[in-house]
């Protein structure tokens, strides 16, 4: 049999584009804000994007990754581990460390390399990883990676997560992995329960808080620090890529723990380290979190007018505080059709269908940016609005 054969005989997006419904690789011809250009359609308001304090076209971010590539150049030729890391790498990591209130912060090449890193490094042959079934993708390949067994709990079911750590008892080791925020359904992890489990049950915790730094807490440290536990959660990790408007992850935890992942982690060893670029913009973009606020303060104040005037129309949503906001609909179909007559009206959202979700719970996934105007938010409100009642997804 040819080990091609399964390519060949893949034919469900080509299948969707024939049928003028395919909702991905739209290609944008501007940088990502409020509102752009996408497949070659003008003044698209975005409502899709992980940009969530708008710091991808801050000027000084930018300015910050050209004056990064004009003194290290493009690239770094080589990992962290032999001749790829810089002196701007460490004063990241430090003021990560610092920002984050743990002793270590270690720099990743990317988000989802990180949780690979991590949890490969961490979690091995004889231990027991506990991952709740809407964790990201990212996580769940870094449990297979790690050879450590998994079991998986219902999402946010701390009953279930109970009684799987009752048989296997205090004496195994075990690492409970939860998103903060979970991406699609927008709603928190439980950490409150999870801590008092993870006590109980001697379980350590990691906490992939890629949608949460920057957006929740007093100081935007995220879920965590929301829930008043930062000092309770052994390792959390994040991403540049959502309000650090760049590219790359880490890892914030002790210095033991930071120590082993470098000189263990094969994702880490073995791939080339942040760019000079990416580095930079995070470094300039961890300083406007902590200075400016009333970014976050405006986001969560348009999600809840986003939310409320969502629901006054009829919608069914998934209740929460952050930006996410998923409108649930049901149907494959109807949900690319529901993205595709949003789009060609003026609005990109995104499509959420199995194996995300079970096939019956498909969701259009929206996510709102600090630089969203109240006017915006409205003039979206009157496009889902019209939209949801020639497709019955409201009442007329």
């Amino acid at each position: 049999m040819d080990l091609f054969e399964k390519c060949f005989e893949y034919t469900a997006a080509k299948e969707a584009i024939a049928s003028g419904l395919y909702p991905y690789f739209h290609e944008l011809q501007t940088g990502q804000d409020t509102e752009v250009t996408m497949s070659n359609k003008e003044n698209v308001l975005m409502i899709g994007s992980n940009n969530y304090l708008g710091l991808t076209s801050d000027p000084r971010v930018k300015q910050a990754a050209i004056e990064a590539t004009e003194k290290y150049g493009s690239g770094c030729s080589g990992s962290r581990f032999l001749n790829g890391t810089l002196d701007l790498h460490i004063t990241l990591e430090n003021e990560l460390l610092r920002f984050m209130r743990k002793e270590s912060a270690l720099l990743f090449s990317a988000g989802f390399l990180a949780n690979l890193g991590i949890i490969s490094a961490i979690a091995t042959r004889g231990d027991y990883i506990l991952c709740d079934r809407a964790n990201h993708a990212s996580i769940y390949d870094g449990c297979r990676l790690s050879f450590a067994k998994m079991f998986k709990y219902e999402h946010n079911n701390m009953n279930n997560l109970e009684k799987l750590l009752q048989k296997l008892g205090t004496n195994s080791s075990k690492l409970i992995i939860t998103d903060g925020v979970f991406s699609m359904e927008g709603d928190l992890a439980n950490l409150p329960e999870i801590v008092r489990l993870a006590r109980k049950y001697s379980a350590r915790i990691l906490v992939d808080d890629a949608h949460g730094i920057g957006v929740l807490g007093k100081n935007g440290r995220g879920t965590a620090e929301y829930f008043g536990l930062e000092d309770e959660i052994d390792m959390i990790m994040g991403t540049f890529s959502k309000s650090f408007a760049s590219l790359g992850g880490f890892l914030v935890s002790s210095e033991p723990v930071c120590h082993y992942v470098k000189h263990v982690s094969r994702p880490l060893i073995f791939t080339a380290s942040m760019t000079p670029a990416s580095t930079g913009a995070a470094l300039k973009a961890l300083e406007i979190i902590e200075n400016e606020p009333d970014r976050r303060h405006h986001l969560i104040k348009i999600a809840d007018r986003f939310r409320t005037g969502l629901k006054q129309q009829g919608f069914t949503i998934k209740e929460g505080i952050t930006p996410i906001i998923p409108i649930l609909v049901g149907d494959m179909n109807k949900t690319f059709f529901a993205c595709k007559t949003l789009f060609n009206s003026g609005v990109y959202v995104n499509p959420v269908v199995s194996p995300a979700v079970p096939p019956d719970a498909t969701m259009i996934r929206t996510s709102l940016t600090a630089t969203h105007s109240a006017d915006q938010i409205d003039h979206a409100l009157q496009i889902f609005t019209q939209v949801g009642q020639e497709m019955k997804l409201i009442p007329a």
